[in-house]
């Protein structure tokens, strides 16, 4: 029974020891704890005013959701995030009958700076881009928002990748 005992504490030590496995590396830059994540740029000329919004918001809930770093005042983070939006896509994907475009695809491109403000200096800057599907009719962009929800999904989460880990 007491051999039981010590290989049950034993297989728990080991179980506690291992700890939760990602792929992602989860090692922010040295030094940065907090993060500003400023209101997203437009320069796409897409012309909805809430996209910007929509962007910044997910961001950070992305951001705190990882819990790797907490959202700050720029006065008082470690690190800035600016994000600029520059280019929205919206282009047919599937042609139906009659010619008509049945599926469409929006494609959104974010440039982003990541900066270490204790330092003043760049981590980095880099351009993403991804996309979103959407079924669309004759006489509408019916689920328009479908499309652009899955690619700010997409590049959203793209940028966490890149701000928490490899470092």
């Amino acid at each position: 029974m007491k051999i039981f005992y010590i290989i049950t504490f034993a297989v728990i030590l080991v179980i506690q020891g291992c700890g939760v496995y990602s792929f992602r590396g989860n090692n922010p830059p040295e030094g940065i704890r907090t993060v500003s994540v400023p209101l997203f740029g437009d320069e796409s000329g897409y012309g909805e005013a809430i996209i910007k919004e929509q962007f910044t918001n997910q961001l950070k809930r992305k951001i705190i959701d990882d819990n790797t770093f907490t959202i700050a005042d720029k006065t008082k983070a470690d690190g800035n995030i600016i994000c600029t939006i520059t280019n929205i896509r919206d282009e047919a994907l599937v042609i139906g009958q009659n010619e008509n475009v049945t599926k469409r695809k929006i494609t959104i491109t974010v440039n982003v700076i990541f900066e270490n403000l204790k330092k003043g200096r760049k981590i980095f800057e880099k351009v993403y881009e991804n996309w979103g599907e959407y079924n669309s009719s004759t006489t509408s962009f019916s689920e328009r928002e479908q499309g652009i929800n899955s690619a700010r999904d997409k590049i959203t989460e793209d940028i966490l990748i890149d701000i928490t880990s490899d470092w």
